[in-house]
């Protein structure tokens, strides 16, 4: 997948409430809630109920990161 397709997607969820999933190597992940707040050329962050994160399209891109809407 291209960062650009990886940024409209972005795009398209901002304001939705969303569940993350950040792979942290050795088999541990760390789950998230949250809602895309700020979108940059770069990097977008997302407030989840430990603070701001943020995080690059290139982590979406490789799998660090994956979210997906809340039903």
């Amino acid at each position: 997948m291209n960062i650009n397709k990886i940024k409209d997607q972005i795009k398209e969820l901002k304001g939705e409430k969303l569940k993350i999933k950040i792979n942290l190597g050795r088999n541990k992940y760390e789950y998230l809630e949250g809602i895309i707040d700020k979108i940059h050329p770069n990097i977008f962050t997302i407030k989840t109920n430990k603070g701001i994160k943020s995080f690059t399209y290139s982590d979406i891109a490789t799998g660090c990161v994956t979210m997906g809407k809340f039903h």
